[in-house]
């Protein structure tokens, strides 16, 4: 065991009695998530270290508790234990005046259950605590979360747990969430706001979600949500750990203690939740997630955790037009350009008429001339040599992309990987100077290896480039040279293969969007499955009330937010039209309304949408031809402004089913003319298989005949 530990400060300010009796707030971050989803990258490095927008993200929680007014943090390390110790010795964390953080060192724990029994045995929480883990991501004060705990606690007992939960509409076709996790649903009770059943391996395909008869009977109420995300920032009573002690077959936080706790009828343990709304949490779960939560950082959901704020492991970035960052040492070519939403490191130079945006370049990178980079993670030391071309990858620290390469969409090249002159590396493809195990074990044996192990540690990690710079210049192994055919003449790596069944689960987890072709296989198979059966009775749709007088006012007043945020969208466009006033304009303005109701650009999309064809309605017409012209006079004035919102093939459908409920529920003047203005306003819907999709739909589900309005 290793631990090491800073100051912690006084209490200040505090009334003797509540001083006497006061527990500093603790956290426990488990600094490994006992995953293999980033592998390979983790098998050199530990997820917690892994950058994110250019800061490891151990220092985007570490950051966050300490605001959050935590005095003390266990960090319990095992995967790579020592490179994360040595670089929490580096820091400055163990330095602060008002907090004390504490390793604690495992060799052989395996799951997050054996992490938090070791932590039970060494006595170290007195009260209640946080439980994190280091790929956390929030700006959210506990302070009402933790006072609903205490009451809570104070009158009852068994109360032991509160999770942390937020609104996130999964996506109607893949099921999944922004941050690629699978859509969850959850039963809670809306008046207690307890958690009464939580499942996130629901079988879409059935499209029915079964609840045990027990539990309709036990409750008179329940809210059943498939329209909730799981923060995975739970407030722990000190019973949460003997309950791991006592259970050994405790492992996984979700799979096995909380749904083992909702359905144990004996203990009689309770766990609430407690929803924010204004605030941002998140955990990076896998790659879509990594990129989804990059993205929010960029665009400054995570404030003050944003990259032209200083906080720790980060090297602050200058913010200019368009949501770029860029530091102050870099060397642009005045050719070069850098698109919206990009963040270019420290000592990185940029060589003429290369282009990147929607990306994040680290530090001490070398790109050169003619390269276009869109929606790449690039890391430190990178060299990217002339007319390479990347499109959403993640490449990690010294690897070196000779001229005429090319990354297709999701591939992953690990540490110091060299791709040979011109190849091509194909999507979702994942590179590495390791071989692929042969044996897949449950404890990523080579992730809990000896750290001892020359070839696990990462010189990078304890900010030391001449040693990094060193090992690049050593020679290569046996191992390597054999890799070279792999990538191309000169190039050094081996490709890893996909397991059978493991390709869909690839671009589900990728940076990269969704590929078209499968987003129009899930649509064509799903058709009758967006609706859940009711046929017996005993189904729910998924956020809906068993009690039809029972009402829960914070969806409600989620519905209310959305419906008020579409007024004030439509009330800004209607102006812009009148006032002549630029697109530009109207976007600071429509963003000022999103981050004010806390929603997202398909939202802004969906508003927008809505806002033209209203107004192409209310504009005189004769006849539905008049109405297609005035639908066209619109869009093609304004096509600017929606396109800024629609940034993947997601949102246009999100679009493209906003206008179904139109003609459905509001405007049903445009029903017969559902096929005309969809293929004029285009999308980039070039595909005839997505094309005949939206027709069939139309004629299906809208009931519109054939050949009539042509």
């Amino acid at each position: 065991m290793v631990a090491k530990k800073g100051s912690r400060g006084g209490m200040g300010g505090e009334d003797a009695e509540e001083e006497l009796t006061r527990v500093p707030l603790q956290a426990i971050l488990l600094a490994d998530s006992f995953a293999t989803l980033f592998r390979p990258i983790t098998l050199e490095r530990p997820k917690v270290l892994l950058p994110l927008v250019n800061a490891p993200m151990i220092d985007y929680t570490l950051a966050w508790l300490e605001s959050a007014g935590v005095e003390e943090i266990f960090v319990f390390c095992c995967a790579h234990s020592k490179q994360v110790i040595d670089y929490l010795e580096s820091s400055k964390w163990f330095d602060q005046p008002n907090l004390s953080v504490t390793t604690i060192e495992s060799y052989n724990s395996t799951s997050a259950g054996d992490a938090l029994r070791l932590i039970y045995e060494k006595h170290v929480i007195r009260g209640d605590f946080i439980l994190v883990t280091g790929d956390t991501v929030s700006n959210m004060s506990l302070a009402q979360a933790l006072k609903e705990h205490k009451e809570r606690r104070r009158k009852d007992k068994d109360a032991v747990m509160t999770m942390v939960i937020k609104q996130s509409k999964p996506s109607p076709v893949t099921h999944q969430s922004r941050l690629g996790t699978e859509e969850l649903f959850m039963a809670i009770d809306p008046d207690t706001k307890q958690l009464l059943y939580y499942e996130d391996k629901v079988d879409t395909s059935k499209g029915i979600v079964s609840l045990d008869k027990a539990l309709l009977i036990d409750n008179s109420s329940i809210s059943l949500h498939n329209d909730k995300q799981d923060c995975y920032i739970d407030i722990c009573s000190p019973e949460v750990l003997s309950l791991f002690t006592d259970n050994f077959d405790y492992q996984h936080l979700r799979r096995h203690f909380v749904k083992g706790l909702l359905v144990d009828d004996i203990m009689g343990y309770k766990i609430f939740t407690h929803e924010i709304h204004s605030s941002y949490a998140a955990r990076v779960d896998n790659y879509r997630s990594y990129d989804t939560i990059s993205k929010d950082i960029i665009q400054r959901w995570t404030y003050p955790l944003v990259p032209d704020v200083q906080f720790f492991g980060n090297y602050v970035t200058k913010l200019e037009r368009q949501g770029a960052y860029r530091a102050s040492d870099v060397g642009l070519s005045r050719s070069a350009k850098i698109g919206p939403f990009t963040v270019i490191g420290s000592g990185t130079t940029i060589g003429n008429y290369t282009k990147v945006s929607n990306s994040v370049v680290g530090e001490g990178c070398i790109i050169g001339s003619n390269v276009s980079i869109d929606g790449c993670y690039i890391w430190d030391k990178v060299t990217i040599e002339d007319g390479c071309k990347l499109k959403h990858a993640i490449v990690c620290d010294g690897v070196i992309i000779k001229s005429g390469a090319v990354l297709e969409a999701g591939v992953v090249l690990s540490f110091k990987v060299i791709i040979g002159r011109g190849f091509v590396v194909p999507a979702y493809s994942k590179v590495s100077l390791l071989q692929q195990p042969v044996k897949q074990d449950s404890d990523e044996e080579l992730e809990y290896a000896d750290n001892s192990s020359g070839n696990m540690e990462i010189a990078s990690i304890s900010n030391t480039p001449e040693k990094l710079e060193e090992e690049m210049r050593t020679e290569l192994s046996d191992s390597q040279i054999q890799a070279a055919s792999e990538v191309g003449n000169g190039g050094v790596g081996f490709i890893w293969s996909v397991s059978d069944g493991g390709h869909e689960e690839e671009w589900r987890h990728s940076v990269a969007p969704i590929p078209e072709d499968c987003l129009v296989e899930i649509l064509k198979n799903a058709t009758d499955e967006l609706e859940i059966s009711n046929e017996d009775g005993n189904i729910l749709p998924p956020s809906g009330e068993l009690e039809p007088d029972s009402v829960n006012d914070s969806d409600e007043d989620v519905r209310d937010d959305s419906v008020h945020f579409e007024k004030e969208v439509e009330a800004t466009f209607l102006r812009a039209v009148h006032e002549n006033v630029k697109e530009d304009h109207v976007i600071l303005e429509v963003n000022s309304l999103r981050l004010s109701y806390n929603l997202t650009s398909t939202d802004c999309a969906g508003a927008l949408f809505y806002a033209m064809m209203k107004l192409a309605l209310d504009t005189p017409h004769g006849s539905p031809g008049e109405l297609v012209k005035n639908v066209a006079s619109v869009i093609t004035k304004w096509k600017k402004l929606l396109k800024y919102y629609l940034s993947s093939i997601d949102e246009e459908i999100e679009v493209i089913l906003k206008f179904e409920e139109m003609c459905l529920e509001l405007t049903k003047e445009y029903s017969t003319l559902f096929v005309q203005v969809t293929w004029f306003i285009g999308f980039d819907f070039a595909s005839s298989i997505r094309q005949r999709y939206f027709t069939r739909r139309c004629y299906t589900e809208l009931g519109i005949r054939k050949g009539r309005g042509r």
